[in-house]
């Protein structure tokens, strides 16, 4: 038997063997037994799938024990009683109502109100708020900080136990959301945080299988995913008893349930299962982070440590990772208006900052993530994840910075011209020493030297007479020997000759540019004092008299 219509009022009632059925024929409520007989139950299931595939149950934890049972819709709510007028389940709201309807949408939702009037605020209770193991589109998952409501999945039992099994899904609100699967209050799996585009924990859907449009609010009142519908397909989200997340499509043309996707996928997805500062590699096994060493190499669960200490700030590096499922952000901070050039800097000036990354990568990214402390539970992936930037202590003599590295090129250039001028200064001494000094006003292809006067005088035996070749209109000539041993011709210009200084600076030049191979060698002079001498190539054999006297 089925009743009139998709609701109810107090003079109706659905009893063991009749169904309510939502207004396009998608959702119907009734009883069932999913395994043994005695076992009855109200729930929701799908009308036009076959087998039945259950999406809410009333009394999970408290079936009725034969086909008496029927409820009905009082002036205090919903109420499930069997043929003894027990209640074994109610909606158990506070509000008394004067015209109380109990409707069935074609979302799947019950939902009680006073009167048809179908606004939010009429609205006194809903299926959506109390869901068991599947999530169907418009249901939301998440916290009202307001109410404290926590809308979560929890599995069943066993295939043909509806009562509340050992693993839940929902939203964990602790710093930056994100979505839990956990056994008790053990942490199984985490699906991670939102990022505009999907859980970093979950691979990307493509856009021919996104069955949804998904959505992700954080706000002061409340934080939940909803997956709004996305055309006739339908689907559902829904934990198995076995601690399995999986989405399913149902197909009409071949009547059967097609497996979207599915979660945990391997050891990788095990909560921490590398520890603390480790990755699961796309190969499943465990790797340290850069700048990190394991703890215990037999003994992957206790994670990986630091190599060298957090110098901080300018002694500090953020290595780029990417297609990474981001750490646990329990414990994170977020900003959302804040840019990624922002988030870096605010986390080099913040020595606790262990890592960041942009909370939301739709249109080039945006949004601030900081982590402090250890970094837990990250998976790479070859498609999908996100970056991530990772504080660690530089490599002795790898990292500096850009003041670092003009104070290192201004000490080099700094360092090589010191020591082109001491090269400079200890060739000068060697030349002073062999009393020569190249003539600054003479052209640099004459190659004429300009000798002190001491090295001369030593090497004349200060002007011996033993040493002197001749004299002439200029002055005596004597003979000389360097201290390297060159043998000289020193023709000094005698102080009654009349010739002026200027006037033997020209005379040398002219004489300069008038050497030939032929004639003896001009090497240079000396000007000192009131002394002025012209310095030759000694020829032996007498015969520089004929070329300078």
């Amino acid at each position: 038997a089925f009743a009139a219509n998709d609701n109810i009022t107090p003079s109706q009632s659905i009893r063991d063997g009749e169904t309510l059925v939502s207004v396009n024929g998608t959702f119907e409520l009734g009883f069932f037994s999913p395994g043994t007989p005695a076992k009855r139950y109200l729930g929701i299931w799908y009308k036009r799938v076959s087998p039945r595939t259950v999406a809410w149950v009333a009394n999970r934890e408290t079936p009725l024990t034969d086909h008496s049972g029927w409820f009905n819709v009082t002036s205090k709510g919903i109420v499930l009683v069997d043929g003894r007028d027990r209640i074994f389940w109610s909606s158990n709201t506070s509000k008394t109502m004067k015209n109380p309807v109990v409707q069935l949408m074609d979302s799947g939702n019950l939902v009680l109100k006073d009167g048809n009037n179908n606004s939010l605020e009429n609205l006194l209770w809903q299926s959506f708020d109390h869901p068991c193991d599947t999530l169907i589109p418009g249901m939301k998952l998440g916290r009202n900080f307001k109410t404290g409501m926590d809308r979560h999945l929890s599995s069943w039992k066993s295939i043909d136990d509806p009562a509340p099994g050992e693993f839940s899904l929902g939203i964990d609100s602790h710093g930056f959301p994100q979505l839990v699967l956990r056994k008790g209050s053990v942490l199984q799996y985490r699906a991670g945080s939102w990022n505009g585009l999907g859980f970093t924990g979950t691979p990307p859907l493509k856009e021919n299988v996104r069955l949804c449009d998904y959505k992700f609010v954080i706000n002061e009142n409340e934080v939940y995913y909803e997956c709004d519908a996305k055309g006739p397909v339908v689907s559902r989200l829904w934990v198995n008893q076995s601690g399995l997340i999986l989405r399913s499509i149902w197909s009409s043309q071949q009547n059967v349930w097609f497996l979207a996707y599915y979660a945990p996928v391997d050891r990788c997805d095990l909560y921490s299962v590398c520890g603390a500062n480790a990755r699961c590699t796309t190969n499943s096994r465990c790797a340290c982070l850069e700048g990190f060493v394991p703890k215990s190499p037999n003994n992957w669960s206790e994670g990986c440590v630091r190599e060298r200490e957090l110098k901080c700030r300018n002694g500090d590096e953020f290595p780029k990772y990417v297609k990474l499922k981001l750490p646990d952000t329990s414990s994170s901070w977020f900003n959302a208006s804040m840019n990624l050039k922002e988030c870096s800097e605010l986390c080099s000036k913040n020595c606790s900052c262990t890592a960041y990354a942009n909370s939301d990568v739709e249109r080039g990214g945006s949004g601030c993530l900081l982590w402090f402390g250890d970094l837990m539970d990250m998976k790479e992936y070859n498609d999908g994840g996100q970056d991530l930037y990772i504080r660690i202590a530089s490599k002795p003599g790898r990292s500096v910075t850009k003041k670092q590295v003009g104070i290192i090129i201004a000490s080099v250039l700094l360092m090589a011209m010191f020591i082109v001028a001491s090269l400079f200064f200890i060739w000068r001494k060697k030349l002073k020493k062999q009393g020569l000094t190249k003539m600054s006003h003479m052209k640099e292809d004459m190659e004429l030297w300009e000798f002190d006067f001491a090295s001369i005088a030593k090497a004349t035996d200060n002007f011996a007479s033993y040493n002197k070749l001749g004299e002439g209109g200029f002055g005596p000539v004597y003979k000389g020997t360097l201290v390297e041993g060159q043998e000289i011709a020193v023709k000094r210009l005698s102080k009654g000759s009349g010739q002026g200084m200027e006037e033997f600076k020209n005379e040398v030049t002219l004489i300069a540019r008038l050497q030939h191979r032929n004639l003896v060698k001009l090497l240079g002079c000396c000007i000192q004092a009131d002394e002025s001498m012209l310095i030759y190539e000694y020829m032996p054999n007498k015969s520089l008299d004929f070329f300078i006297f």
